[in-house]
């Protein structure tokens, strides 16, 4: 009885012991799993900013941050950031911020407006005679900023007809500034030698005879970009966020790879609407870019994607496509109006070409003459696509137009037809394109509409090509251009604008 007895109390405390081992180690995992709730790498948070009602040193979580900085600094793979549908005064910068390939950190704007302007400060500027201000620090500076600058003046940008990548004037002196006019005077005498390129000089501002500086409502742009991506950022998505007024860019990225933009607006950017530099990997799906120095730029050895475009009231270039990237765009409308269209620009050979490829894009020029311009060692490829009121010049390079239109109209402002020049180092195919132009030259050739077929031959391309007037007894074919229902469905708020 005592044998049985001491073995049933072994085993009885045996299985205590083993109950109360597995108990704790469940309690134990438990409030590990509650501690590492929050730096969980698979859990995906959403990050607020409120500038008003945040606070900067919480978590953005719980409670809101003030500063779209502090949110990207928290951010990690597969968090989202979530701006409010107001105005901020701020801009979001990414400097080697990385997600994740299928778990990306995304700004979601939600309608915001990231505007790089401030309001002056009226105390800071000095008054050198009745009306004439001046300002010797408002920024720290460069030639290239000063290239782009503008001021707002009651809401109204005033670049003082300068550009940094178009047809620029002088600046003025002080004494001849009107009423509702900036100017800049460098200063050759201060140097920074600690920071090379930056220059010293005063701005002036000429008030409306009788108006104070309060009521002018002047402000400065004191925020290069709206979204600043540079260093080895990587699976980035921003969407449904407008940039406006940054002295430089809306969207400004370096070496930045597997970027996504959905819904962006750049408006009035002191130089281009979004533009690569470097090595960058990015996609666009729907960009509107209005009354920038430049609608698109992209340099260096990119490789960028735009779908669903609409460029307006640009000033220095509509598109501008440079170095050795590979670049396309498609669904999309250009309306322009700057001093240059279209233009591809190579590196000499043995650089890989500058490779641009369009489909579906309607390129309408509004006013003045000007043209789609192919330097050397670039490549054009174009699938229907609409050359309305555009010259076309090929210095060089390779272009391939198939199903596209080139031709103008008879109503004013321009009523005149585009004429088409080929260099002799320029080559051309063509397939099913429709021209209806003024002249076609190549080389010290010109070729008329009965000449017409000479070129085909000469070219050993255009076949299904005409070069015939487009009129109501021969209107333009469905098939050929771009598609302007679909275009007119995509665009329809733009369009009426």
């Amino acid at each position: 009885m005592t044998f049985h007895r001491t073995n049933s109390l072994r085993l009885l405390q045996s299985t205590i012991s083993r109950t109360l081992r597995l108990f704790f180690e469940i309690r134990l995992l438990a409030f590990t799993a509650v501690i590492l709730a929050g730096t969980n790498p698979l859990s995906a948070r959403d990050l607020h900013v409120d500038p008003q009602a945040g606070d900067d040193l919480q978590d953005g979580v719980t409670r809101p941050v003030r500063t779209i900085a502090r949110s990207i600094r928290l951010a990690q793979p597969g968090d989202t950031i979530h701006l409010q549908p107001i105005v901020y005064r701020d801009w979001a910068a990414f400097y080697d911020k990385a997600g994740e390939p299928d778990r990306p950190i995304i700004l979601d704007g939600h309608g915001a407006t990231l505007d790089g302007c401030d309001p002056l400060d009226p105390a800071a500027w000095q008054e050198e005679s009745p009306g004439l201000f001046r300002h010797d620090d408002l920024l720290s500076l460069t030639d290239a900023v000063v290239d782009r600058w503008f001021f707002l003046w009651n809401g109204k940008l005033n670049r003082m007809n300068r550009c940094s990548k178009g047809p620029s004037e002088p600046l003025k002196t002080p004494n001849e500034l009107k009423p509702s006019e900036w100017t800049f005077l460098k200063d050759m005498g201060r140097t920074n030698a600690a920071r090379a390129g930056y220059i010293h000089g005063s701005f002036f501002l000429r008030l409306p005879p009788g108006q104070s500086f309060a009521e002018a409502q002047i402000q400065a742009p004191l925020r290069p970009a709206g979204v600043l991506m540079h260093g080895k950022c990587r699976n980035l998505v921003v969407r449904n966020l407008t940039s406006t007024h940054p002295y430089n860019d809306g969207f400004n990225l370096s070496d930045a790879q597997d970027i996504s933009f959905e819904n962006i607006r750049a408006i009035d950017c002191g130089d281009d609407g979004i533009s690569a530099h470097g090595d960058c990997r990015y996609r666009v799906d729907r960009l509107t870019s209005i009354g920038n120095a430049t609608g698109i730029c992209d340099t260096g050895n990119s490789e960028t994607s735009y779908r669903h475009v609409f460029i307006r009231d640009c000033v220095g270039f509509d598109l501008f496509f440079l170095d050795t990237g590979r670049y396309t765009l498609s669904d999309s409308v250009i309306l322009s109006s700057a001093a240059r269209s279209l233009y591809l620009q190579g590196r000499n050979k043995p650089s890989p070409p500058c490779c641009v490829s369009l489909e579906n894009v309607l390129i309408r020029r509004e006013r003045g003459e000007n043209e789609v311009r192919v330097s050397q060692n670039c490549r054009l490829a174009a699938r229907r696509v609409t050359f309305q009121n555009l010259d076309l010049q090929a210095t060089g390079g390779d272009l391939d137009l198939q199903h596209s239109f080139f031709g103008g109209t008879v109503a004013a402002p321009l009523p005149r037809k585009p004429t088409l020049f080929l260099w002799r180092d320029a080559t051309w195919h063509g397939v099913g394109n429709r021209y209806d132009i003024t002249s076609l030259r190549v080389d010290q050739t010109i070729f008329t509409p009965e000449t017409f077929s000479t070129f085909q031959d000469l070219v050993f391309a255009e076949r299904n090509s005409r070069w015939q007037a487009v009129t109501d007894d021969s209107p333009l074919e469905k098939e050929i251009g771009a598609d302007a229902a679909r275009l007119r469905l995509s665009f329809e708020s733009d369009l009426k604008k």
